[in-house]
């Protein structure tokens, strides 16, 4: 049984709220034919409309965010459905157990960091300058790592408005997830987050042979862009081919618009 098939089809039954989301995210455990796991549930009666993302929900778009991830092979959005609940129609993502004990936020320490002075240092990719009190500047970083230069890639793909620290979660086995990516895919540019330390260099082969595969699986007709037209507007998928039409022809990262804040507020 796939992950997939077990948060479509078991049986929902929620153990808590996190509250520190700004919308209702339930903490569940599913469970299909004697298989269980944790997960969570956003339903779309616990959203708070946004009046920049009028069309479609947020739980549409994190799904669409998932589709995405697999079309590009990175796998870096947790297996997410769209699905009935407890509290109507809404989002369900496998939960994701981070490294036990303080793992977690040591595995978040060598992702991002604050540090003195105008460079980055060894292995890290300098972001921009951030207050630390008292009217002190600290120059913020993070790791020159090709999970997150994958990463940077797809919120490009995906023009995420929220790609903060907190939406980083590591794993327990060494693999890196972002999540949280309801303000995503709106047809205006709207790319947000900390991950510009790349920004103007070439991207990867790798990379370059992604974008390349989703081009051609965004065709009228294919697959995932009927999927996707069940998920988000018909200009948001038009928007979308666009965004890698882009990347491919300048064969480079984003750089900041310029027109507006670069970096989320507040950037965990």
């Amino acid at each position: 049984m796939t992950p997939q098939e077990l948060l479509a089809r078991g049986e929902l039954t929620v153990r808590g709220r996190i509250r520190e989301a700004s919308n209702a995210v339930l903490y569940c455990t599913v469970a299909y034919e004697g298989v269980t796991a944790a997960c969570v549930y956003k339903p779309v009666a616990g959203e708070r409309p946004l009046w920049d993302f009028p069309d479609g929900t947020l739980a549409q778009r994190e799904v669409a965010a998932y589709e995405l991830s697999e079309a590009m092979g990175w796998g870096l959005v947790p297996p997410t459905v769209l699905r009935d609940g407890p509290y109507g129609p809404g989002m369900c993502q496998l939960w994701i157990d981070g490294p036990a004990d303080d793992g977690a936020a040591e595995e978040t320490r060598r992702l991002l960091a604050l540090v003195e002075g105008d460079e980055p240092g060894p292995g890290w990719k300098a972001v921009g300058y951030a207050e630390v009190g008292e009217g002190r500047p600290a120059l913020l970083v993070h790791a020159d790592d090709e999970r997150l230069r994958r990463l940077a890639v797809l919120d490009a793909v995906i023009n995420n408005g929220d790609r903060k620290g907190g939406h980083l979660l590591p794993a327990a086995d060494g693999r890196l997830y972002g999540i949280d990516h309801g303000v995503t895919f709106n047809a205006e540019d709207k790319l947000r987050t900390l991950l510009w330390g790349w920004a103007g260099e070439p991207l990867t082969e790798e990379a370059l042979e992604a974008l390349r595969r989703l081009s051609a699986d965004l065709a009228e007709g294919r697959p995932l862009a009927v999927r996707l037209a069940e998920l988000i507007t018909p200009a948001e998928i038009d928007a979308l081919r666009g965004r890698v039409a882009e990347l491919l022809r300048t064969g480079r990262h984003r750089e900041p618009s310029g027109q507006w804040p670069a970096i989320p507020w507040p950037p965990v």
